[in-house]
């Protein structure tokens, strides 16, 4: 079984229901010009995975096999979060969920940033990091499931900045470039963040 057996297949499923996720993606596959049709999983009326792993990679595995299982064709998932040293790595992998209710943005930044308060120390910065594992299974049963990483590395904001994006990215700053990620453009983010980053190993396995 080769790697790029699943390029044969005609279609990839896509497997993932985050429309913030979803809308990255189909962008960044769209300039890739694969041979295949990626398809989200909620076309072919997939729910999402019980995500149980303990790690990004754990979990990304989870989603790609349950999606490839139900619609019988590869999946690739991307398990994705923010985490911070000075909280032990939190959120991490709950960080769809952190403040309790899954997907809800407005709370898990709220909660990041309670959660903060009181670590900060006079002008110190918080540092942060964006973390994307992309995993890529050619059918259900796969035992080498393909592993893309990426890492974007920033600072944790004391308020909100910037209307862009989804997530944590209003809280998301880049000092060399002097914005919050939710200051860029879908493609200047999609250049440089942990997404793009997974994202260019996963195009660098096709040569």
């Amino acid at each position: 079984m080769s790697a790029t057996d699943w390029l044969s297949q005609g279609t990839l499923v896509l497997a993932s229901n985050n429309k913030g996720k979803i809308a990255e993606f189909e962008k960044m596959f769209a300039e890739l010009n694969l041979p295949v049709e990626v398809v989200a999983q909620g076309k072919l009326n997939i729910e999402d995975a019980i995500e149980d792993g303990l790690s990004f990679v754990e979990n990304a595995i989870i989603k790609a096999r349950h999606a490839s299982r139900i619609s019988g064709k590869p999946a690739i998932a991307d398990d994705s979060g923010i985490c911070v040293p000075v909280l032990g790595g939190a959120p991490g992998i709950y960080s769809a969920r952190y403040a309790g209710e899954h997907g809800n943005d407005v709370a898990n930044n709220a909660k990041l940033l309670a959660d903060l308060k009181p670590l900060r120390k006079n002008d110190e910065t918080i540092e942060g990091m964006f973390v994307c594992v992309l995993a890529l299974v050619q059918h259900a049963e796969d035992p080498l499931p393909q592993i893309f990483q990426g890492i974007w590395t920033g600072e944790i904001l004391e308020q909100a900045q910037g209307e862009n994006g989804f997530g944590y990215d209003p809280l998301f700053w880049l000092p060399e470039l002097n914005v919050a990620s939710a200051e860029l453009s879908k493609e200047e983010k999609n250049k440089i963040s942990h997404r793009g980053q997974a994202m260019k190993l996963f195009k660098n396995s096709l040569k």
